[in-house]
């Protein structure tokens, strides 16, 4: 784990992309497709379909048009964060954390992680309810067995972004193939579905499912991601270059965001065309649609499409929840840690809740976990919106790409829209939670947070127009004034960790380069041998006599070059030993070798290079 010194989103693929700079526009435009995918899986996740089965069962095709108009809401907020990205070269935690007062920060910060965490509940409990339907999979052992695409996600990784971008291009392209399929089997009338795109509200349930729909469908941790993913493109910072990678970035939103509304459109079409004509108007679990669209429909493949779709459909937008993630995270408090530690925290964040509530409650609460993740997915919407709002208004930063009065006031209308309709819903929740609770202390604790993040919220808001009034200087770094650079003295005590293969003769080579006459040299070996791991130290073994008896070899070459020479065994744990080590002999310098080996090896083999320059506190030369 270390502070991330750089300034850069997504350090690993940051501009590692190549723009087409030819006379082809087509090609051109290829190369900046790809990020929009990427979102557009958070808006056809798993938790999108309860409201849209709800909505279709209980309304028929009354209410596409929310949909719709979430779509073009969606698209809109998603256009302000490339222009974010791309402009200012930041993505939107960078952004906060320039601007808000540390404490606000810090719980946007936790607001972020837990949007995703509950985005993450959502995509398990999807993907487990769908390995139950096809395959019969208990849901406790699906929730288990999602944990397993915590490695999927790690070799898409290294594969690059053009793939890892790829894969999720595949998976969408399944799930809408998945609903033709099951709209060709549903055949729902064309006429009475446009008439679904005329804005009516039948009745106030309609309208909570209508809040319901928006809530789900807008998704704050993509607009963290979107603004850092089209940073991987590597543009010019030319005005003409930001011009045409801003109109290719609304071209992939545009496409890719319809793709994920005819995929909701199609759910929502399937559930009034099958349930609500037929007298179903109650159908919002997923399993009840599981089951009703075979006898329904009289195709045993109806079903299994839509199971086979969920899965998909939990499985892709798992990914970009990690992603997101991890930009928060370096974003808000600068801090980096290992993809797998990072991936391992947010399923565990997901799956240990599922987990529990099913031994607890069993199956029947699978349906309630997955609205409670879309409620605090609402809860968190406005404080995502509102920032971005306030960041390409800005014209001292954003200069002429700054957005617009007609833009700014749509955004704006839109940021209100979206507080009052999810605050509305977190309301309607909290009421019922309340009603439910005998606890006086627990309800009062309940009416707190509530209280605080309408605090929070107003703060969000007028914390930047407060600013304006009183400017000041924020540094996302220590001010260079306040570097102080001086001349490293010589190093007195190199300590050389030695492990007896081809490795060691980078680390001897690199050490003869240091004057005999002026620097003393330490050879340690960490023995782990089956005596060591079994005494937790010293042993006398055979192993351990050979290995001293080796290191001896080392010290007399190295004394015949006329250095002083000092060498130990320590035993064990390599990272403790050598620490250790260094302070014994306040060692100035340590020379470790480089195994070479990366990714799952350093699992196999274990990782030693990269764990030790975080535990000494002297440098660290990794002879390659």
């Amino acid at each position: 784990m270390k502070h991330a010194q750089h300034n850069k989103s997504l350090d690993d693929v940051h501009e590692s992309v190549e723009v087409h700079q030819g006379k082809s526009k087509f090609k051109r435009l290829l190369s900046f497709f790809g990020p929009a995918y990427l979102i557009s899986v958070g808006y056809m996740d798993p938790g999108n379909w309860a409201t849209d089965l709800a909505g279709g069962s209980q309304f028929g095709y009354a209410l596409l048009w929310v949909l719709l108009m979430s779509n073009l809401m969606a698209l809109l907020l998603q256009s302000l964060c490339t222009r974010l990205g791309i402009v200012r070269g930041k993505d939107l935690a960078q952004c906060n954390r320039e601007i808000y007062p540390k404490r606000m920060n810090f719980a946007l910060y936790v607001l972020a992680e837990l949007a995703i965490a509950a985005c993450d509940l959502a995509e398990v409990l999807g993907m487990a309810i769908g390995l139950n339907l096809l395959f019969g999979i208990d849901i406790l052992w699906g929730v288990l067995i999602s944990f397993v695409d915590t490695f999927l996600l790690l070799y898409l990784q290294r594969l690059g972004m053009r793939k890892l971008e790829l894969f999720i291009v595949g998976l969408v392209t399944l799930i809408g193939m998945c609903f033709l399929v099951e709209m060709f089997f549903a055949q729902p009338q064309l006429g009475e579905v446009m008439q679904g795109f005329v804005p009516s509200l039948p009745n106030n349930a309609a309208l909570y499912i209508a809040i319901g729909i928006i809530g789900a469908t807008v998704m704050p941790h993509n607009l963290y991601l979107h603004s850092a993913l089209v940073q991987t493109r590597k543009i010019e910072k030319t005005v003409p270059s930001i011009r045409r990678a801003l109109k290719y970035n609304f071209l992939d939103s545009a496409i890719a965001l319809n793709i994920a509304f005819l995929v909701n459109a199609a759910i929502l079409i399937l559930a009034a065309s099958v349930f609500h004509k037929n007298g179903m108007h109650d159908v919002a679990e997923l399993q009840d649609a599981y089951r009703l669209l075979g006898s329904t429909l009289g195709s045993e493949w109806a079903p299994k499409l839509f199971a086979i779709a969920l899965i998909l459909a939990g499985q892709s937008s798992t990914i970009t929840g990690t992603l997101a993630g991890q930009i928060v995270m370096e974003g808000y408090l600068r801090l980096r840690i290992s993809p797998l530690l990072r991936r391992l925290l947010t399923r565990m964040l997901a799956i240990v809740p599922a987990v529990i509530v099913i031994l607890l409650f069993g199956d029947k609460e699978v349906g309630q976990m997955l609205i409670f993740s879309q409620v605090l997915l609402s809860m968190q919407l406005a404080f995502a919106v509102i920032p971005l709002i306030h960041f390409v208004s800005d014209k001292e930063k954003m200069g002429q790409f700054v957005i617009g009065p007609y833009l700014k006031f749509f955004s704006w209308l839109i940021a209100i829209v979206i507080a009052v309709l999810n605050f509305q819903l977190v309301f309607e929740e909290v009421k019922g939670w309340l009603a439910h609770i005998d606890n006086l202390i627990l309800q009062v604790l309940i009416v707190s947070a509530a209280v605080g993040l309408l605090v929070l919220l107003v703060m969000t808001v007028v914390y930047p127009w407060i600013l304006k009034l009183r400017p000041t200087k924020f540094d996302v770094h220590t001010s260079f004034d306040e570097l102080q650079f001086k001349a490293a003295s010589s190093f007195r005590t190199i300590l050389l960790a030695l492990d007896f293969s081809k490795s060691d003769e980078k680390v001897i080579s690199q050490v003869l380069q240091y004057n005999p006459a002026i620097c003393k040299l330490v050879l340690i070996h960490v023995v782990e041998s089956a005596g060591v791991k079994y005494t937790g130290g010293h042993s006398d073994d055979f192993e351990t006599r050979e290995d001293l008896a080796r290191l001896k070899l080392y010290a007399d070459f190295l004394e015949a070059q006329q250095y002083q020479v000092r060498y130990a065994l320590r035993y064990n744990n390599r990272i403790k030993a050598i620490q250790a080590s260094c302070t014994e002999y306040s060692a100035d310098l340590l020379i470790v070798g480089s195994h070479g080996h990366q990714g799952l090896k350093d699992i196999v083999f274990g990782e030693t290079v990269n764990k030790l320059r975080h535990a000494v506190k002297i440098p660290v030369l990794i002879a390659q």
